[in-house]
């Protein structure tokens, strides 16, 4: 049974940034977990929404756009959030100086 989404829920978000999306939400929405979701700014908001599968991008809207757009937009998404999180980590890293 999904529960009620429309009040808001306090979420704690930990020390590495990780926050869970609660199961209501999960459910109404079919964000697996684990799995995975975009997230983006949007007009001062953050915006959290899930991945389709490529079994669900397949064929979507072929008609107006070019074949496997969406597959490659993921891919470029997650790349970019690779490069990220890599740029993060040699922040975090000490410096040789130190």
């Amino acid at each position: 049974m999904v529960s009620s989404t429309s009040e808001p829920a306090v979420v704690r978000v930990s020390q590495k940034g990780q926050a869970t999306i609660p199961k209501g939400l999960r459910e109404k929405f079919g964000i697996e977990a684990p799995g995975e979701v975009f997230i983006y700014e949007d007009e001062g908001r953050i915006v959290i929404e899930p991945v389709p599968s490529p079994e669900k991008l397949h064929g979507i809207h072929a008609d107006e756009h070019e074949r496997g757009a969406a597959i490659e937009r993921v891919r470029e998404l997650k790349e970019d959030e690779k490069g990220r999180e890599a740029e993060r980590a040699a922040r975090l890293r000490p410096s040789e100086d130190e």
